[in-house]
């Protein structure tokens, strides 16, 4: 890395290229001198490493502005050229709907101003633009308020800039900043109030969770009262502010913003629902508060702090994605002069549980914390046992993906620190009921630890709590049917099972083990006996490692292909992997997972196991039937994404192989009417040898034309087929879904929840009546008296309610994750699922998933 791009790149962290020094105004003075030597040289080079140092490290965006403001009084004409490839930049990102891109940018231009290289008015003008854009977007008449999504993020650039620069702001253009304030208050009172219900991390929370703009709002509004003074923004153009005002202020061009799409010509629900989610998705919120420490962990932040904070880390999340240590390196470094210990852990949470999902893999997540947990292991680890032990108490209200993802968290975290946890706080979770959540909770982290380490080790590491082995999953041995032992009882069909295995060893090909099948098996011991012989003597064979069944579905797929070529004997291959695998739910999904990878298990036929009598009695107490579920709608839907991305590309290839075989017919054209001499003789078109280059290079380009058009006529048809196969998916995954919640739902209130006298053990003490309503009149849920939390008396919630909730919840998170795919099929949905008699809290939980309203008014 040359000299100038390493001080850039380093400028206020503590390194050896500014001798360990922290001093920003000496960061600043030694970058600009370094960097102002090579402009003559390196000048474009620079602006564009510059800019895409401001746009990659924002929260060191007051540093680089500074340097630019010095480099103005220098070179004028550069930094002309960096406002105006700022400005375009901006402008691109508007019009491509790059949200964080746009974010970033307006608080560049703003901290610009600030070292007077942009003139204050520009930027009032840019924010009015924006101001403009949202107030006619919730327009009735002459906008299109369905995507409120887009002018509420507008909204949030403008107010988010301003603790960067509203004090310079009110001190040089004070009316024209009053002018966006009034601007913004009239928004916000036309704009619907949105609380996101849908995506709640928390499904009880009795106030709901706030609006993100309204409480952004609040918040610069407290920062306006207080002067705009702000401690966690350093300003360091003040220190420079006598050479600065000497620069010439640049003017910031005008920018504009794209018209979102005219409003549905017929308003129902669906179009109005479908407009709706396509915004949010486009524009979705980047943070939703989880408020799980106690206010007195941040009584010495203030409210605009606390969003400044959150922004830089969620920046540095977003920029240093792959690049785990320098995550962690810049997250614990940030310019503030506070502790933020607790802000940072419960920032990392709310992305990990963010709904509809976060905007990187959990693994990401994982090792950002475990690398945190060892940057600063005095502080972070107790502050992440803190938000474990908090989000464990509230464990009941957590949304059901929510709390399947943190228990994928917290068993990997465990695993890093070798499995350490004071087991015996959580040991009080045997007497709760087996439906109880923070029972299941334990037990679904016990199970995943085995996944990761081994069972031996786990039970150490819970010796503290010995009772708690009652919750570790059985030890992940097969269970043959044709061993020594159970054989006994099938001597006949143990026999051919030993048989078939030899067969097996002597590696035959699958036609002939499918021969010995028909000639030996079939005609002797039927089909389903058959089925039962050869699915059980394959698993047993693939039995030692994950590689060994893979090698055999690979080898011998065609045989279990032969066997179960309808989805009835597909439900019995299921049956017979859960049968031989009932001792291990990682390896019962793998085999599922992997078959149907290989096309040996439908999509259809996972769903009907799944919804059988056996796993659905165990909705509510464990995760296996769920990630088996999981994993068959995920596959799914991946197949898809998958083409559409492959049909993008190959569209982008048809459009530059047709610009290629057009540019060599025209070669071939332009050169066979060209007279040239041979043997001094005129003759039509050029030299042999030319042409015969030409017409075969005119040939081969028109032959990969034809070849990209016929791969994408391939892809086409098979996304056509995959589109059929998941609109059959989502059909038969929510009827069977109505099929067993309308057996079980009781009534509801008025208020749409359950009604706790229709379900069995429902029933609250009279002796603790008054207690609740205490807590009733503290703030606090009553909810909270039935979350699985260690109070007085035992877990009140009955098996019945407890086994609806459980299911709706991961139906919620069904139609959630997938949106996008319900959307175009909600006609259908609608008419054979969602009809006018359907049960209240069913159609509550998969209208909540889609965010789409229940009263389906427009």
């Amino acid at each position: 890395m040359s000299s100038w791009r390493s001080f850039l790149l380093r400028i206020g962290d503590k390194c050896s290229e500014y001798g360990a020094n922290t001093d920003f105004k000496e960061h600043i003075e030694t970058c600009y001198g370094v960097v102002r030597r090579e402009l003559e040289h390196s000048g474009d080079d620079i602006l564009l490493y510059l800019l895409q140092c401001a746009e990659q490290l924002p929260h060191k965006i007051p540093l680089y502005g500074t340097v630019v403001g010095l480099l103005n009084l220098e070179d004028e004409d550069f930094v002309r050229r960096l406002v105006e490839k700022t400005q375009t930049n901006l402008q691109d990102a508007l019009n491509s709907g790059n949200c964080n891109r746009i974010r970033i940018l307006l608080r560049f231009v703003t901290v610009l101003m600030c070292s007077k290289v942009l003139q204050p008015g520009a930027i009032v003008v840019t924010f009015e633009t924006l101001l403009s854009s949202a107030a006619t977007t919730v327009d009735e008449e002459k906008g299109n308020p369905y995507w409120q999504a887009q002018a509420d993020f507008y909204v949030i650039c403008i107010l988010s800039s301003l603790p960067w620069g509203g004090a310079e702001l009110l001190e040089q253009v004070p009316e024209e900043i009053d002018r966006v304030m009034v601007g913004i208050e009239a928004y916000l009172s036309i704009r619907r109030h949105t609380s996101g219900t849908g995506y709640s991390v928390f499904e009880d929370s009795e106030t709901g969770e706030a609006d993100f703009v309204e409480d952004l709002w609040s918040r610069i509004q407290a920062l306006s009262n207080n002067g705009w003074k702000v401690d966690s923004v350093p300003r360091p153009h003040l220190s420079f502010e006598a050479l600065l005002v000497s620069g010439k202020s640049h003017d910031f061009g005008p920018i504009s913003c794209p018209e979102p799409p005219c409003p549905p010509s017929s308003l129902s629900g669906i179009t109005c629902g479908k407009q709706m989610h396509e915004a949010e998705s486009k524009y979705h919120q980047r943070l939703r508060r989880l408020n799980i420490f106690p206010a007195s962990k941040f009584e010495d932040i203030q409210p605009i702090d606390r969003f400044i904070v959150e922004e830089y880390l969620l920046d540095v999340l977003l920029f240093f994605n792959g690049s785990r240590k320098e995550c962690a390196f810049y997250m614990v470094g940030l310019p503030v002069p506070f502790r933020y210990e607790y802000l940072m852990a419960e920032t990392l949470f709310s992305q990990l549980l963010l709904l509809p999902k976060p905007p990187f893999k959990q693994i990401y997540y994982t090792l950002v914390i475990i690398d945190l947990c060892k940057a600063l292991p005095g502080a972070f680890p107790a502050v992440v046992a803190a938000a474990v032990r908090s989000l464990f108490e509230k464990i009941a209200e957590l949304d059901m993906e929510c709390r399947s993802r943190l228990t994928l968290w917290f068993s990997h975290h465990l695993s890093n620190f070798q499995f350490f946890w004071p087991w015996e706080e959580w040991a009080y979770v045997l007497d709760l009921p087996k439906w109880a959540p923070q029972r299941v909770f334990v037990q679904e982290v016990l199970e995943r630890e085995v996944r990761l380490s081994y069972w031996d080790k786990v039970k150490q590491s819970i010796e503290n709590a010995p009772a708690l082995e009652e919750l570790l999953p059985p030890r992940s041995l097969p269970n043959f049917k044709y061993g020594p032992e159970d054989g006994k009882e099938r001597p006949e069909q143990q026999t051919l099972s030993s048989e078939l295995s030899n067969l097996i060893k002597g590696r035959p090909l699958a036609r002939e083990v499918i021969s010995w099948i028909e000639e030996t098996l079939i005609p002797t011991q039927g089909v389903e006996v058959t089925l039962t012989v050869v699915v059980q003597t394959l698993l047993d064979i693939g039995s030692k490692s994950f590689t060994h069944l893979i090698t055999v579905l690979e080898r011998y797929g065609q045989v279990i292909a032969k066997i179960c070529s309808d989805e009835d004997k597909q439900l019995l291959l299921i049956e017979e992997v859960s049968s031989y695998w009932n001792n291990s739910a990682q390896m019962t999904a793998i085999a599922i997972d992997r078959m149907m990878g290989y096309r040996l298990i439908s999509n259809l036929a996972i769903v009907r196991w799944v919804f059988s009598p056996e796993n659905v009695e165990q909705f509510h107490t464990s995760d296996r039937p769920w990630e088996i579920l999981r994993n068959a709608v995920s596959k799914t839907y991946n197949r898809i994404c998958d083409l559409r991305k492959e049909i993008s590309s190959l569209k982008k290839g048809v459009v530059l192989a047709e610009e290629a075989a057009t540019k060599s017919k025209a070669e071939l054209e332009a050169a066979e009417v060209k007279l040239s001499l041979v043997n001094g003789e005129p003759v039509l078109g050029e030299n042999p040898m030319r042409m015969k280059r030409l017409k075969s290079h005119a040939e081969k380009t028109k032959e990969e034309e034809i070849s990209v058009r016929d791969s994408l006529e391939a892809k086409e048809a098979l996304l056509a087929r995959a589109i059929d196969e998941i609109e059959a998916l989502i059909l038969s995954l929510y009827k069977n879904f109505l099929r067993v919640l309308m057996e079980r739902l009781p009534d509801v209130s008025i208020e749409g929840k359950l009604q706790p006298g229709h379900s069995d053990a429902m029933a609250i003490d009279l002796e603790d009546a008054s207690a609740m309503e205490g807590e009733k009149e503290s703030g606090k849920s009553i909810k909270s008296q039935l979350n699985g939390r260690r109070t007085s008396g035992p877990y009140d919630v009955g098996e019945k309610e407890q086994w609806c909730l459980s299911t709706l919840g991961f139906m919620k998170a069904f139609s959630r994750q997938y949106a996008s795919e319900l959307w175009p099929h909600i006609e259908k949905l609608d008419a054979e699922v969602l009809t006018e008699n359907i049960h209240p809290l069913f159609r509550k939980s998969v209208y909540g998933g889609l965010l789409r309203p229940i009263n389906e008014i427009c």
